[in-house]
């Protein structure tokens, strides 16, 4: 199975730059308004120049490890805007970009 989750933006090379520092590296950009992070294996988060769309997206990512990720993601300069625990000890970290778009990161409970 391949996954490509879109996500629409209003300013496409202030949104690269951030996604850039969300996801790291770009794996291509098929025209001129696209670019496209590759997750995992067959697995792609890509944004799109899409202003009338914008906003909109709340993507969630579940990862082994999630102290690792929000670390690398700090590291790239970005800090999230939301984090929280639900009852069952599963976590959530979520980051906005300028549009308003939710891209979290989801991890099982430590421990």
């Amino acid at each position: 199975m391949d996954l490509f989750a879109g996500i629409s933006v209003s300013d496409y090379p202030a949104a690269r730059e951030w996604y850039e520092r969300l996801f790291g590296a770009v794996a291509f950009e098929p025209n001129d308004v696209e670019a496209v992070w590759e997750l995992a294996e067959h697995r792609y988060v890509y944004i799109e120049h899409r202003p009338e769309h914008a906003g909109h997206a709340q993507h969630t990512i579940f990862v082994d490890d999630l102290d690792e990720v929000v670390a690398g993601i700090a590291g790239r300069g970005l800090e999230p805007a939301q984090r929280e625990t639900y009852d069952n000890g599963v976590r959530k970290i979520t980051y906005r970009d300028a549009d308003g778009n939710e891209i979290g990161f989801g991890g099982a409970p430590v421990g």
